[in-house]
Formats: structure tokens, sequence, C-alpha cells
């Protein structure tokens, strides 16, 4: 009997971003994303912005990715969607989305981590792609080698750096369904220290994006900012905040214009420390775990 092909919906609504994919046997068909606007005005996520502007996107997004992938919704086996981490308002519209959309299709669910999604979009693969990875065989759920050629994934366990806007973690992955948390953000994330940082520099929202393209036009050690010591393989980057926010005030105090003299030098120096700070932790779990393959994921980690 010829196996029936298997169509999954993915629904991500954990913040500010209306996300919907399609995949066929773990093959992704389509990605349609969302994104708002609105939050520029504020420096930052307005929670109930944010809910607002999924109920006004989710529909149009998810009809784009159906038809993008080329199926009908009849055609659908089951529907994912983001349970959490993130915020109420906006992860309850997907949720209340994928469960009336499966209802009417009398389909199941399937809750995703939004977490282990970021580790888990690794194992997205594309229609030219049909080889697994080493050590995932025999898994039931067929897991292959991302978009990047010649980046193919290491095989289980391995260690994952996940660094993205609310969250910054080392995760131990033994195999799809089973992760283990060996360290994490014990206040702000990377992602977060960088948007606000790039606020004090009067850079604008999202931080990130202008953080990154500044300091490839800089110096990364044209300026120094401290470092926190934190225990074990937990991160913190208050005290970079910190020391980040007095050190402009004291150099502007000098120079008004000094900012704008050397936004590229301080956006290279402040994503250097941020990534040294990771990498740091990092190497200590290479370490002690002795498990020497190591991924990133999430959207800080670009």
């Amino acid at each position: 009997m010829e196996e029936k092909d298997i169509y999954i919906l993915g629904i991500e609504s954990s913040c500010d971003d209306t996300s919907a994919a399609v995949l066929k046997n773990g093959v992704l068909l389509s990605n349609v994303t969302a994104s708002q606007a609105v939050h520029e005005a504020y420096g930052g996520v307005v929670p109930e912005l944010a809910s607002r502007a999924h109920q006004q996107n989710v529909v149009p997004v998810v009809d784009q990715a159906i038809k993008r992938a080329g199926i009908t919704k009849e055609q659908l086996t089951a529907i994912a969607f983001t349970r959490g981490p993130g915020l109420m308002g906006s992860l309850l519209v997907g949720v209340s989305f994928a469960k009336g959309f499966a209802r009417s299709l009398g389909i199941p669910m399937i809750d995703v981590n939004h977490l282990q999604g970021h580790v888990m979009a690794h194992f997205i693969r594309e229609p030219n792609q049909t080889t697994p990875p080493k050590g995932t065989e025999d898994c039931s759920i067929k897991m292959q080698s991302p978009t990047q050629e010649g980046n193919k994934i290491p095989p289980l366990p391995f260690l994952c750096l996940l660094v993205s806007g609310g969250n910054s973690q080392i995760v131990k992955v033994n195999a799809y369904n089973d992760m283990e948390v060996l360290g994490q953000t014990i206040d702000d994330a990377a992602g977060e220290a960088i948007d606000k940082c790039s606020k004090v520099m009067g850079l604008g929202y999202p931080g990130g994006p202008i953080i990154d393209r500044l300091a490839r036009q800089g110096n990364p050690k044209a300026f120094h900012f401290a470092e926190p010591n934190i225990p074990d393989l937990d991160y913190s980057f208050s005290g970079l905040k910190t020391s980040f926010l007095y050190s402009l005030q004291k150099w502007v105090a000098e120079d008004p214009d000094f900012i704008e003299k050397n936004k590229e030098d301080i956006a290279a120096s402040l994503e250097w420390t941020i990534v040294d700070i990771l990498m740091k932790k990092l190497k200590k779990a290479v370490k002690q775990t002795g498990i020497k393959h190591v991924a990133v994921a999430g959207g800080v980690s670009a």
C-alpha cells in the first residue's frame, strides 16, 4: 500500500511576526511572514498592538502559505502552532486560529515549544535535499540538512547555542524530542540587550539589524564594555547594558556629537562584546560535556 503524503501547516505568532509554513513529508514547500511596523514608533513591541496585528495578518498569511505550497486546505494532515513562550495575546491569536481551522478540517493539532522550534529549524530541508543527517536515520520523523550548502547537521548529541530576541540558552540536543538546557540568561537576553543599547544610541527599533549593519563598518576593539562574571553556564546581559549606558553618558558629556562620530565603532564593540560573552560559555560547555559538534539557532544568531 502506497504511503499517503503528510502535509503540515505551521503557525507562529509568539511575538510581532505572523508566520505560516507548509511542509510535505518534512520538506519545506512555502514560508510566509508578515512583520509589524507599528512598533517602531514606540521603540519596542507593544503587546496589545501585536495581538491586534496578528488578528489582521493570520488569515492572509495562512492563505498565501497554502497557495504557494500548491495544495488545498483539504490536503492538510495536521496543524502545528507555537504554544509558548511568547506574548500571551499574540500566542492566543495563533492557537485560536489553529484550533478553529483544525476543527473545521477534522485534523489534529500539534503544539510546539517556541525555543525547541528554533533548534529544530536546523532540520528543515528543501526539495533538492534527500539525505538524512548522521544519527537520525532511524527516527520516525526523518530530519535532514538545512538549506545552506555544505552546512550539515552534526551527529546527535550536539550542543546548540540559542540566541533569539527574548532568549539566550545553551541546549544539549540528545534527539529531536529530547533536549536539555545547560545554561540560560538570568535576566535580559542578548537580543534584548542589543535593542536597548540601540535605543540608548537613538538608532531606532529593531536594533539588531541596525547595530549589525553599522558594526560591519567599525572597529570591534575601539571601545571596552564590562562583561559579567556569572557562574556555571548561565548568561547575564544587564551588567553590559549598564556599562554601555554609563560609558555613553560619560563620552557624550565630553562631546555631544560623540555617538554620531563613532557609531560604527560603538556598534562593532558592542556586538563583539556580546559575541565574546556567548562564546566563552559555549566553549566552557564543550569542555564540560565533551561534545564538540555545535549548532547555532535563533534570529539574533544571524
